[in-house]
């Protein structure tokens, strides 16, 4: 094995540097990850543009990794040579959130590629607690875990049952995320965007049940096609995936009397609702951080079902070295980009 790794680091906004480092040395409970996949996330184009709140440069982004364990401690449930991905979210497990089962909103949590180094480089030291086996899919898929149970846990968090009315806004890839799990409980969901594109990916691939494209006239068409739907009652699960203020504010007007309104997105910002029509409804108002390890088995089990789509959310192949040329494209909107891919 080399000594050195190439490694793709975020200098600054908007520019992507690739450099060589030294492989990282694994400590005695660590498992050593040939990174072959990293799934490039709305997390690490909001840290190329400079809208990440949480984040200081120079970073190493990406954490959605898949990849094989080229070392592993004795007794770790993997081994070298197994196909792993892993749980970016490095929880201290003794605070209060973390005895309590909640991992993913850890008070001490460090996220790879945001609170410290990730991914994007060919090779990483990763705790052995934080890496899982892949068997049963393909790396491709592995690399989709992680934005894929996102969507699982906001599902989760909102406990959605059968037959239950569910709006999801914004069509990106968590909104998707959640789309599919909703629909894998049996609920019939209505998606809202702004981009027709993936309104059609919503409704062709991943069963749609109502598309509604924003109303950006000033108009109300928009909010009357999507209560028409549900002959004027609302949501009883309400999920934004925006990362928008004014979205986020808005879709509360979508919930129903005794729904439930849950915020996948954060932004750096303050969000208000008007009281009366909060109080009167009895809404639960949710918030959704990250997923657990449970949500990813949810995300795993699917996968290896042939219940999720895979090779239609992965739009795009990037290569590491060049990623500094490739990456800013992703940002255009033309690309139709849903999930791009770094291979190694």
């Amino acid at each position: 094995m080399a000594s050195t790794m190439k490694t793709v680091i975020c200098a600054q906004p908007h520019q992507l540097v690739v450099s060589e480092r030294p492989i990282p040395a694994a400590g005695p409970g660590d498992v050593l990850v040939r990174v072959k996949r990293i799934g490039v996330c709305g997390t690490d184009l909001h840290i190329f543009t400079g809208n990440q709140p949480y984040l200081s440069y120079p970073r190493v982004m990406g954490h959605e990794l898949a990849g094989i364990a080229e070392t592993a401690p004795a007794g770790a449930r993997v081994k070298a040579g197994d196909a792993v991905y892993v749980m970016p979210y490095l929880s201290c497990g003794a605070c209060i959130a973390c005895r309590a089962g909640k991992t993913n909103c850890c008070t001490n949590i460090k996220v790879l590629g945001v609170h410290t180094d990730g991914g994007m480089a060919e090779y990483l030291a990763v705790p052995q607690e934080f890496v899982f086996n892949a068997n049963g899919i393909s790396l491709d898929q592995a690399a989709m875990i992680e934005f894929l149970a996102i969507g699982a846990h906001a599902v989760a968090r909102a406990d959605v049952a059968a037959g239950a009315r569910v709006l999801v806004v914004g069509a990106g890839p968590i909104g998707m995320a959640a789309l599919i799990f909703a629909k894998l409980r049996g609920a019939p969901v209505a998606m809202l965007d702004a981009r027709a594109d993936r309104l059609a990916v919503c409704a062709k691939s991943l069963g749609a049940d109502l598309t509604v494209t924003l109303d950006t006239s000033g108009g109300n068409a928009d909010a009357k096609e999507l209560l028409d739907w549900t002959g004027g009652e609302a949501f009883d699960a309400v999920f934004d995936a925006t990362g928008n203020p004014k979205a986020m504010e808005r879709g509360l007007e979508f919930v129903a009397h005794g729904g439930k309104y849950v915020l996948i997105s954060i932004v750096n910002a303050r969000i208000s609702f008007f009281d009366p029509d909060f109080h009167k409804r009895e809404t639960t108002l949710l918030a959704s951080r990250n997923a657990t390890p449970a949500d990813f088995e949810t995300v795993l089990d699917a996968m290896r079902a042939g219940k999720i789509p895979t090779d239609v959310l992965n739009t795009h192949k990037l290569d590491l070295a060049t990623l500094p040329e490739t990456f800013p494209k992703l940002l255009e909107p033309d690309a139709g980009v849903i999930k791009a891919l770094v291979v190694c």
